[in-house]
């Protein structure tokens, strides 16, 4: 297996890494870029410059893609669940043997810290181990009917699906949307975003050189053009995407026209409510947990906390004193704890962002600036110092509209049916959190908040055996967990007669 990414990795450092390996991989391997394409730079967030350039796949790309995969699937989908599961349980056992130089590829193209990264490569590998287990579990349902008829279940494969993954967890969404998909039969076209487009074909060599077909997972780098191309193509069986609202209302509306079945995992505005009787330091970590993972660019971030009233003084003094001492830096650095946005733009335009919040009334108490850090290969990178805003209001565009930057909105509250009022009121529902010790409240708040998830005294863990997904704009379907099997599979009745055929004519 060519690894020509993963050899640099050892000595690589930030600033250091040039890469000029083709991006696009289908029929087992990497697929050169077709004469005369047009290519677009991919920069890295801590420095600035350019880490390598991506060539978008147009129709001649993504239909040889689908092609290969189609053949994939028809070798894939006819082996036993046991057979594809030890596949999976290999892959699994590279992608756990390669984690620190994938961890930190991960880090050069992404701008995390190279702790995140680790723990996101984990997950990873955790989660191909997941669904190998369940691999070998799809079953139907006898069903006895009168005479000695019955009827059987089956869950079969979709075929091809396609799968469209964003910038924030590049290597993990590349893997949360494959392993069920291959567990149940499967193959998989992937598209990465353009800005993180580097280690979704490392996954597509791990597959391959685990004993996949090839053609298993393939992957095409590209836009929305490139996006299209996959929503729209006969051959694609389901889409699943990751990615904000406008882009996800744009995937359903092109799959619908194939009937076919979307999972969209879409923004958030999450509410976090901390109750005064909570245990008051733990939920200081909850809230800096909730908002400043991977540079405040989660989908799931609590970034509404709601703070009682009571114990407002003390919850900012303690959480702007840690948010002050969070390491800013180099993120291949062991200690730095958050590293660079993904670009400039997006740099930007969270500033703009806190810009509008004092505007309108909001009190920075830390943070909001661009950040230049010391080291000076570091110079052009796109850091910013983590910011907490107070006297935060529910009308505020800070309050309102999902930010995803390091910047957190502190709101009071008097009253549990006061703050669940306001908490759903938005048109987002993917997560949500509380901490409280009293134990009747934390469930009838969970009960009570309009999100796919609620945490109860944490925040933003995600274990692989936990569905996610969203109410609302924040989509439909889920990703992880028992239940994602039936997003992946489509049940087929068999009725079987035993006796004569009773007949009306």
């Amino acid at each position: 297996m060519a690894q020509s990414s993963l050899y640099a990795m050892g000595a690589a450092t930030t600033g250091s890494l040039l890469l000029s390996d083709n991006l696009n991989f289908w029929a087992g391997e990497r697929q050169a870029p077709r004469p005369g394409a047009t290519t677009e730079p991919v920069y890295e967030p801590a420095t600035g410059r350019v880490l390598c350039q991506m060539t978008p796949c147009g129709s001649d790309e993504v239909n040889a893609a689908i092609e290969s995969a189609r053949g994939a699937y028809a070798m894939w989908s006819k082996m036993a669940g046991m057979e594809r599961a030890r596949v999976m349980l290999e892959a699994a056992r590279i992608i756990r043997e390669r984690r620190e130089k994938l961890a930190k590829l991960e880090v050069i193209n992404n701008g995390k810290s190279i702790t995140e990264a680790l723990a996101d490569v984990d997950v990873a590998w955790q989660c191909v181990e997941f669904y190998a287990g369940l691999a070998s579990t799809m079953a139907g349902q006898h069903i006895q009917l009168p005479g000695g008829a019955f009827a059987y279940t089956r869950r079969e494969a979709l075929g091809v699906c396609a799968g469209i993954g964003a910038w924030n967890y590049p290597f993990q969404i590349a893997v949360t949307k494959s392993a069920p998909a291959l567990a149940c039969g499967n193959a998989m076209v992937f598209k990465p975003s353009p800005m993180t487009p580097v280690t979704a074909v490392l996954l597509a060599e791990i597959y391959r050189e685990a004993g996949g077909p090839p053609g298993l997972f393939c992957v095409v780098q590209g836009g929305a053009q490139t996006g299209t191309l996959l929503c729209q193509h006969p051959e694609v069986a389901k889409v699943s995407f990751t990615g904000s609202v406008p882009t996800g209302k744009k995937v359903m509306e092109m799959s619908a026209r194939g009937v076919k079945p979307v999972t969209l995992e879409l923004g958030g505005k999450s509410p976090l409510i901390i109750f005064k009787d909570c245990e008051l330091d733990n939920a200081v970590k909850g809230a800096l947990m909730a908002n400043f993972l991977t540079q405040g660019q989660v989908c799931c971030n609590g970034t509404r906390v709601f703070v009682q009233r009571d114990i407002m003084p003390q919850f900012l003094d303690k959480v702007v004193s840690r948010t002050k001492a969070i390491p800013v830096g180099d993120p291949l650095l062991d200690q730095t704890r958050m590293g660079a946005l993904i670009s400039k733009p997006q740099l930007d335009k969270v500033l703009t962002f806190v810009r509008e919040a004092k505007e309108q009334g909001a009190k920075v108490l830390c943070g909001g600036e661009p950040l230049v850090p010391s080291d000076p290969k570091l110079k052009d990178g796109y850091f910013m110092s983590p910011c907490v805003l107070d006297n935060c209001r529910d009308d505020m565009t800070c309050v309102k509209e999902e930010i995803f930057g390091p910047v957190m909105s502190v709101l009071p509250f008097d009253t549990e049916e006061e703050v669940l009022r306001r908490a759903n009121d938005t048109t987002f529902g993917l997560a949500s959190g509380v901490f409280t010790r009293d134990i009747s409240r934390a469930h009838r708040v969970a009960e009570k908040l309009e999100a796919g998830t609620c945490y109860i005294n944490n925040y933003n863990i995600s274990p692989v055996e936990v569905p996610f997904g969203g109410y609302k704009m924040s989509g439909f379907g889920r990703e992880n967990g028992q239940v994602t099997i039936e997003y992946y599979t489509q049940l087929k009745t068999v009725v079987v007669e035993m006796g004569d055929v009773e007949s009306l004519f």
